[in-house]
């Protein structure tokens, strides 16, 4: 997975499903006591506005901007829906094979809702194959484009019209899309507020000892997105960056924590390293 100015998205919509991994904060995570004393440990607080600004900047001086679609509001409508699917395609999997599956589609000249429908569902599957649980995926392509056909009048544009919640709500209404998907297209095809929470998010806070709350998907957006304020750009480089630094250093199960950009933050990441 890479990042890129156009096509390329890495996105990972599979927060609830992706494990996070070894963070020191599990039972608490899960239990959804983290805020309080009496667990086993140290009463959790979430991350300070001042926190927030400081590893943003460490990540970003680490790795640079990510460039996820920064003009998809400008680009052709064709592109915003094949981020809408990719967001699908990309579901428990690697960008990689979501890429590929990707491929397939254009290949066939699959890039607008009516051919996709027109695609019976075993041909449909064998396209995005590559994307893994593709006969289920076949069927969600399906479903959100009969979204975009009768919800939408044939337009994706037409579909993620609206506020932000607004948009989110009607996508959450389409078979086989979950809040993670839902708020990476909200984000990334309708350039509109909104933050995608992913195992990744659940990984670094939960290490850095500074989690939202517990591990609950609208626990973590809804402290974010407050925080963070609306500026699409912002939140776009804020999730972007957390995917980064959770695929290339804090890893789930062999994290990288020597050099970690993190690494005077973080107390598990200390810890790792005296063992």
């Amino acid at each position: 997975m890479g990042t890129r100015s156009g096509r390329g998205l890495p996105i990972r919509s599979s927060g609830g499903r992706l494990q996070a991994g070894r963070t020191g904060l599990e039972e608490q995570a899960t239990s959804g006591r983290l805020a309080t004393d009496g667990t086993g440990g140290p009463a959790r607080k979430p991350p300070t506005k001042r926190q927030l600004d400081s590893i943003y900047q460490a990540l970003l001086g680490e790795y640079g901007h990510q460039q996820w679609w920064p003009t998809a509001s400008e680009d052709p409508e064709e592109q915003r829906f094949e981020i809408c699917l990719g967001a699908i395609l990309t579901q428990n999997t690697s960008w990689r094979g979501a890429a590929s599956a990707l491929a397939n589609l254009r290949a066939e000249g699959l890039t607008d809702a009516a051919a996709i429908l027109d695609t019976p569902l075993d041909v449909l599957g064998d396209l995005v194959r590559p994307s893994g649980h593709f006969n289920v995926k076949a069927r969600k392509l399906h479903a959100f484009c009969e979204a975009v056909m009768f919800d939408g009048g044939g337009s994706v544009d037409a579909l993620l019209e609206g506020e932000p919640d607004e948009v989110r709500s009607r996508l959450l209404e389409v078979w086989g899309i979950g809040p993670e998907t839902a708020d990476a297209m909200t984000l990334y095809a309708a350039r509109k507020s909104t933050f995608v929470v992913d195992a990744y998010a659940y990984r670094i806070f939960e290490r850095l000892g500074c989690p939202p709350g517990p591990r609950k998907y609208d626990v973590y957006r809804t402290f974010l997105l407050n925080r963070l304020g609306p500026d699409v750009a912002f939140l776009n480089e804020w999730h972007a960056l957390l995917v980064r630094h959770g695929q290339q250093t804090c890893t789930k199960s062999r994290p990288r924590c020597e050099g970690c950009p993190l690494l005077r933050r973080c107390d598990f990441g200390r810890a790792e390293l005296r063992t």
